[in-house]
């Protein structure tokens, strides 16, 4: 497949579903190789059947972004296949809706462990990389909720600031290496994600789909929520852009200013 991204090779972790997958369609779109990664196997494996069934070239694997061992491995395994590793998306990314009261230990560490150090891990690995082949764009997926606190989402809100903090830092230290560091900010997207808050926040009597219409029209100015496709054209964006580092990009539908 020809495209803008062609003889590009990208791995997306957290790709079976939702936003990741969206991006590794867009990616494998503009002909980039991509190996789409989670912890849950058939599911990658199905999203990589389809980019293939598309025309593209994709590959599946079975990554816990929690585990060093993992991540390099994952970084030799996109080497070995395509000779380079040019872009890393790093979305693999778990909910946490609690009073900060409520909140445990082992949730608390749950949710950094696959949030913020599961996207550490993975830079930690690609950044060598990179630097031998030197280009690179690394793209942490973040959230809204890395920009404003929320109720109930203080802990993963937590983690989400954690990654712009993470993403700006690393930019400016590999800067003059040929690497671009990134952070993109969705809003509301029709995620599993976003079906466990509109569950949780439902007023009396309200479904879940009625939930999550009166917060698409509460929240987002544009009155639309926005879609794994257009997360994918930020990602394509920005996976081209020289120029463009260390930012931290919303996506959003005007619901956020910063």
């Amino acid at each position: 497949m020809t495209g803008r991204l062609a003889g590009r090779a990208a791995y997306v972790t957290g790709a079976s579903r939702g936003i990741g997958r969206g991006i590794a369609m867009a990616l494998a779109q503009e002909g980039a190789s991509v190996i789409v990664t989670d912890i849950d196997g058939k599911a990658v494996e199905a999203v990589a059947a389809e980019i293939c069934a598309a025309g593209g070239q994709a590959q599946s694997r079975v990554v816990d972004v929690t585990k060093w061992e993992d991540c390099v491995a994952l970084v030799a395994h996109v080497e070995r296949q395509f000779g380079q590793l040019d872009i890393a998306v790093n979305c693999a990314g778990v909910l946490s809706i609690a009073a900060v009261e409520d909140v445990t230990e082992a949730e608390w560490n749950r949710v950094m462990d696959v949030n913020a150090k599961g996207v550490f891990l993975c830079c930690k690995a690609a950044v060598p990389a990179m630097k031998r082949n030197g280009f690179g764009r690394i793209i942490n997926i973040s959230s809204i909720s890395g920009k404003d606190g929320y109720p109930k989402l203080a802990l993963y809100s937590a983690s989400k600031y954690a990654v712009l903090g993470f993403t700006n830092s690393l930019a400016k230290e590999i800067a003059r290496d040929g690497i671009t560091v990134n952070a993109i900010c969705p809003g509301v997207v029709k995620t599993q994600m976003w079906d466990m808050l509109s569950e949780e926040f439902k007023d009396h009597g309200e479904t879940t789909e009625q939930s999550w219409q009166r917060h698409v029209l509460q929240f987002v100015p544009q009155g639309r929520p926005q879609t794994p496709e257009e997360i994918g054209g930020l990602a394509i964006y920005l996976a081209l852009a020289p120029s463009v580092t260390g930012q931290s990009i919303n996506i959003d539908g005007g619901l956020t200013s910063h």
